[in-house]
């Protein structure tokens, strides 16, 4: 009778210890699920944070030869410098600026040697419809510029001038392209028709001043300064730059771009007037 009380007593233990490491496991598995829950959750946080769909950055097309900022576009000499292939490139910034460097080359069917080619430079504001996507960019009228190389009927100078085109775009889609792996920019025309692709290159972008550069009167100039004492203080500094950093601007660009800016010759005038002082003391003299 006792042996079976303490058989019975001993099964009661082991099934106690079974118990016991059964819910053990649980808790275990419980914690290690929700362990990875939450790991799974802070890298999709973390993953949305930094890699998240935004038009801002410098976008370049499949050439990636063609970038915004100051390799394309000289403020001070005004001086557009041609890349090695043509392209286009956009930059967009998170408080409202653009700006855009395109080279185009476009071929001559008839006569290869008469390809004509432009360089352009805008910049200015944008907007953007949050409902539709619709994109508008103003630019800076006055800070557009254009070259225009027709070398069978421009004679060897190419047609330098201001350039001003208000830009719309139906528009837009950012995704990571599945052949490049690379962030993608494709933007749709006013009528709905996809533009060339363009490939994130920089982010934050990489652009010239988002102000007036070379406003042409003294209105703008005391508006665009009013907007900012910082704007107005990198404006006298560029406008006080000493003959030391003029040479050195020029020689840097005599190595990129064959251009130059032209400076007006006032040989004939300082003859005229020379020859119009000695007449007139000739007459005074015979008086």
């Amino acid at each position: 009778m006792q042996f079976k009380s303490l058989l019975a007593l001993l099964a009661l233990y082991s099934a106690s210890l079974v118990r016991a490491d059964d819910d053990d496991d649980e808790v275990v598995v419980t914690v290690a699920a929700s362990s990875s829950a939450s790991a799974d959750s802070a890298s999709a946080s973390s993953s949305e944070s930094t890699d998240s769909p935004s038009i801002v950055g410098t976008w370049s097309s499949k050439s990636n030869t063609v970038f915004t900022g100051p390799q394309f576009y000289d403020p001070v000499d005004e001086l557009l410098i041609e890349p090695a292939l043509p392209g286009i490139s956009y930059s967009f910034t998170e408080d409202g600026f653009w700006e855009m460097a395109l080279y185009q080359v476009t071929p001559d069917p008839r006569n290869h040697s008469c390809a004509t080619a432009v360089l352009i430079f805008q910049h200015g504001t944008y907007t953007m419809d949050t409902d539709s996507g619709k994109l508008t960019m103003d630019p800076f009228e006055v800070d557009g510029r254009q070259l225009l190389s027709d070398p069978c009927n421009d004679d060897g100078d190419s047609m330098y001038s201001r350039y001003s085109q208000q830009m719309i775009f139906e528009t837009y889609a950012v995704s990571v392209d599945g052949y490049h792996g690379r962030w993608k920019l494709q933007l749709y025309g006013w009528d709905g028709t996809p533009v060339q692709p363009l490939y994130l290159a920089y982010r934050p972008p990489e652009m010239l001043p988002t102000i007036t550069m070379n406003p042409v009167d003294a209105t703008e100039s005391a508006g665009a300064a009013s907007s900012g004492s910082a704007v107005a203080s990198a404006r006298n500094t560029a406008s006080s730059a000493g003959l030391s950093e003029k040479v050195k601007r020029s020689l840097e660009n005599r190595y990129k771009t064959t251009a130059y800016k032209k400076v007006p010759d006032f040989t004939v005038w300082w003859y005229a007037s020379a020859g119009l002082m000695v007449l007139g003391t000739i007459l005074i003299w015979k008086s």
